[in-house]
């Protein structure tokens, strides 16, 4: 155990840093924090370059880009940057030089390469370095507290000559990941300084928001070591909604507890050497003051745990399968955030399916999935195959960079190096993967754990016309992409199954998800909801708390779902192989 966290307990720097996976906590803790030490007398400034943010929800007030004094907290100012509003702006200005002298076609082609994450995040730094670099800011607040952090790879980009260098302007390859950069170039010198603020331990912090789960735990050493290799080496961790103890007589409870313990004795051994605090596990959302300044508290107020609550009635797994089967659907993909269990439910709709006399071949990316159970199956109507994302995008970059050798110095080599690191470049690369494998296995149906973004979709159906202009982002695209992107939008042979939890950021993360998937024509038929504490009936105090805590969660999926939705309880054991992913299909009860 780990002494339980409260910014009274560390010497604090002016500039403190919350980074973490999607649905950790980042905006609980950076709330919570921010609340804290206001009401110590510290003046403060928040800050969200989070596109989902839901800090309006929180402090349940309307926030701008610009400082707002939250009423009911003196010295607590918020502001919520628009990362995506300024994306927009910088490629309205990238742009707007070349529409009169390039064709339609590469203008499209353009702005479509400026619509991925990689942008909105380079839009968010530039928010952030004007603050970081500001010195009317630094006067005025005691504190600045972001909720979201650079990565190390955007980070790594802007640190790299090249990028300022114009020679993309200039260059016949097309975009990079970031778009044309030399617009930038205004603004090296406040990124300079931001930079360097942000390696400099006398005034940064970085925060690495994890909870007590393997995956989680994985994410936050690799972002440790990838923001320490360039200097950020000022890092705190914080493993948040940790359970203290447990209901004997409830199987979730003790399961619950158990395998939190079990991920915490196991912890990646780079974590081991950072300080680290615990936030236990709070049976309430973080919305409201109330609730934010108790996240931190050593006891909860357990007052309210026996309220009975009214629960929706929801299909269970096997509506959905039914669906695919009566539908004759070949091409099946399971997407969402990273940890939200999209390869447990990819495995056990081939289950279902297979359970059904169908042939399946399930393809995963998942290197933990242990699906070897599944393989062994003695109906022999399942085949599984794995893919590493890993081998397969050093095997893209290998190529892209053969392709653009003799074009470019070595400067030029290195940042292409970079930019092929882009969660894009891993995106293609590995749909390439899955595209070879439905093109081999058109007699069976095809289960994919996890598909490319509207914005890949968009940007590989684009290249498929005009790849000349984009060939040294993009590269060649094989014959068996460019025939299963129509595949993939046609609604009578492929279906999109958008996995969630009942929780704020893995909604709005799958809400944006399906938004750019629309702008790649293609609309997600189901929802499924997984590891649900509300489906278990748990009488945990605190499980219970976070259970009603989801109803909200669970009526907004109904609404963006179109009531096309499932739900599946949080299961004490993991479901892993055949006979266990059989009974997920087959005894998840109704929600009632």
């Amino acid at each position: 155990m780990y002494t339980l966290f409260h910014p009274n307990k560390l010497e604090l720097t002016p500039y403190l840093f919350f980074t973490g996976k999607g649905g950790v906590g980042k905006t609980s803790t950076a709330c919570a924090t921010a609340v804290t030490l206001a009401e110590e007398g510290k003046n403060v400034l928040l800050v969200s370059t989070d596109p989902a943010s839901n800090l309006q929800d929180v402090f349940e007030i309307e926030l701008t880009n610009k400082p707002t004094a939250i009423p009911i907290v003196n010295h607590l100012y918020v502001a919520n940057l628009d990362p995506e509003t300024a994306a927009k702006e910088y490629k309205d200005k990238v742009v707007a030089p070349y529409r009169d002298k390039l064709p339609d076609a590469v203008i499209n082609q353009m702005e479509e390469q400026l619509s991925g994450a990689c942008t909105v995040e380079i839009a968010a730094f530039d928010e952030f370095s004007s603050l970081l670099t500001n010195k009317e800011i630094i006067h005025t607040y005691d504190h600045v507290i972001f909720d979201t952090a650079p990565t190390g790879h955007t980070l790594r980009l802007l640190q790299l000559p090249t990028a300022w260098s114009g020679f993309l302007d200039e260059s016949t390859h097309g975009a990079s990941c970031l778009g044309p950069l030399a617009g930038l170039n205004a603004k090296k010198e406040m990124y300079e300084a931001a930079v360097q603020a942000l390696a400099n331990p006398d005034q940064t912090t970085l925060f690495l928001v994890t909870l007590p789960d393997s995956s989680p735990l994985q994410e936050a050493a690799r972002a440790s070591k990838e923001l320490g290799e360039i200097g950020i080496k000022n890092q705190v961790l914080m493993i948040n909604g940790v359970m203290k103890s447990y209901v004997k007589e409830d199987e979730t409870s003790t399961a619950f507890y158990i395998r939190q313990q079990q991920a915490l004795s196991s912890m990646p051994g780079k974590l081991k050497s950072i300080p680290t605090y615990d936030i236990q596990l709070a049976p309430f959302n973080i919305t409201g003051i109330h609730n934010i300044r108790h996240l931190f508290d050593e006891e909860f107020s357990n007052n309210n745990h026996k309220e009975t609550f009214s629960r929706k009635d929801a299909p269970n797994l096997h509506t959905l399968i039914d669906d695919l089967y009566e539908r004759k659907q070949r091409i099946i993909f399971t997407m969402g955030k990273g940890g939200v269990g999209k390869t447990t439910v990819a495995a056990a709709i081939a289950v279902g399916l297979a359970e059904k006399g169908q042939r399946v071949h399930l393809t995963t990316t998942d290197p933990a999935a242990h699906l070897d159970k599944v393989l062994n199956h003695n109906t022999g109507n399942i085949t599984v195959s794995r893919i590493d994302p890993k081998i397969e995008v050093e095997k893209y970059q290998k190529e892209v960079i053969e392709a653009s050798k003799d074009q470019l110095d070595e400067e030029g080599i290195a940042y292409l190096e970079e930019d092929l690191r882009s969660p894009c470049t891993e995106e293609i690369a590995v749909f390439r993967a899955f595209a070879n494998i439905v093109e081999k296995a058109n007699e069976e149906i095809i289960v994919i754990d996890t598909a490319p973004t509207g914005h890949t979709l968009l940007l590989l159906d684009a290249t498929h016309a005009y790849h000349r202009e984009m060939e040294r982002s993009t590269g060649e695209v094989p014959l068996s992409v460019q025939q299963l992107l129509p595949r993939l939008k046609n609604p009578k042979e492929t279906t999109v199954v958008i996995v969630t939890l009942a929780e704020a950021t893995p909604v709005h993360e799958a809400s944006r998800l399906q938004e750019d998937l629309k702008r790649a024509s293609i609309m997600p038929k189901w929802w499924v909801i997984n590891r649900s504490l509300y489906a278990t009936h748990t009488s945990d105090p605190i499980l219970h708390g976070r259970s009603r805590s989801e109803m909200e969660w669970i009526e907004l999926v109904q609404k963006k779902s179109n009531e096309q939705y499932v739900i599946i309880p949080w299961k004490a054991k993991n479901p892993v192989g055949y006979e266990m992913l059989k009974e997920l299909v087959k005894n998840t009860k109704e929600a009632h």
